[in-house]
C-alpha cells in the first residue's frame, strides 16, 4: 500500500496554536516523525501513532537528513497517514524541499500543512508589530546557520542589515559574529534587540538590549530555542509591557 505523507507545521510549541487540520491529522496518523523541539503537549494529540524522534539540535548528535528522507519514504509506502511534524512552519528553515522531493521521487503522495512560525509567536510575546507603521515597512527572515557541506557566505547579513526588522533564526551560538556582521554593514550598535526563548511555551523568556551587547544577552539564555529580533519596531513594545505589568 502507498499512503500519504503530510509535512505538518507544529507551530512554536503551544498545542493550541496548531491549525485544526494539523490536529486532525495527528489524531488520525499511523506514524509521526517529529522534530526534537516539538512539545510533549503536541505529541499527546497522536496517542495512537508510532513516534519517531528525528530531530536536530545545534552542536548535538542529530539524525542525518538523508536518513530522515529514506525513513519518510519507507513509512509512506507502508502506512496510510504519515505525519512529518516540523517545528514552526515546514517552509521556513524546515528542510521541506529535501523531504518533498524524496517523496515525489518515490511516488509517495505528499502534502504540506502550514504552521505558525516561531517569529510570530515571539512578536506576540513582545506585544510588538514587526511592521509598526512609520517605523518598519520591511521584515526579513534569515539564519547564519548553514549545512556542514555548504560554503560560508554573508548573504544573510546583507539581507538582515537592509531590512528595518530582522528576524534571525538559529543565531544564538554565533551571537558575536552576528553582531559584528550587522554593524559592519551599517546597522547602528544601539539598534534594539530582543531574544525570545521558547516562544509560546512554558519556559518562555524575553531578554532585551541593543545590538552592541548581543553576545552578553545570549549568555542569559537557557536551553530553549531562541529567536532574535533586531529593529526599532520592537522598541515601542517596552512601554506596553511595562503598562501591562503595572495593571
Amino acid at each position: 500500500m502507498t499512503g500519504t505523507v503530510y509535512l505538518v507545521g507544529a507551530g512554536p510549541g503551544a498545542a493550541d496554536l496548531l491549525t485544526l487540520r494539523a490536529a486532525r491529522l495527528l489524531a488520525e496518523a499511523d506514524v509521526v516523525l517529529h522534530d526534537a523541539l516539538v512539545s510533549d503537549e503536541v505529541l499527546a494529540l497522536a496517542p495512537q501513532a508510532k513516534l519517531y524522534n528525528v530531530g536536530k539540535r545545534a552542536n548535538r548528535p542529530s539524525v542525518d537528513q538523508r536518513f530522515i528522507c529514506r525513513l519518510l519514504v519507507r513509512m509512506g509506502l507502508r502506512h496510510a497517514i504519515v505525519v512529518r511534524l516540523k517545528g514552526g512552519d515546514p517552509h521556513l528553515f524546515g528542510r521541506a524541499t529535501e523531504e518533498l522531493e524524496a517523496c515525489r521521487a518515490a511516488g509517495v503522495p505528499v502534502v504540506t500543512v502550514p504552521g505558525i512560525s516561531a517569529a510570530f509567536a515571539a512578536a506576540s510575546a513582545l506585544r510588538a508589530s514587526l511592521t509598526s507603521r512609520g517605523v518598519s515597512r520591511s521584515v526579513t527572515f534569515v539564519t547564519p546557520s548553514r549545512g556542514a557541506a555548504c560554503p560560508p557566505d554573508m548573504h544573510w547579513a546583507e539581507a538582515a542589515a537592509a531590512a528595518e526588522t530582522a528576524i534571525i533564526y538559529m543565531g544564538a551560538l554565533q551571537a558575536e559574529a552576528v553582531r559584528d556582521a550587522l554593524i559592519a554593514r551599517g546597522v547602528p550598535p544601539s539598534r534594539p534587540v530582543a531574544l525570545v526563548e521558547s516562544a509560546s511555551g512554558k519556559g518562555e523568556r524575553i531578554i532585551r538590549g541593543d545590538l552592541a551587547n548581543l553576545p552578553n544577552l545570549v549568555t542569559q539564555l537557557g536551553d530553549g530555542p531562541a529567536i532574535m529580533i533586531v529593529g526599532e519596531a520592537i522598541a515601542g513594545a517596552r512601554a506596553i509591557l511595562k503598562e501591562a505589568s503595572a495593571a
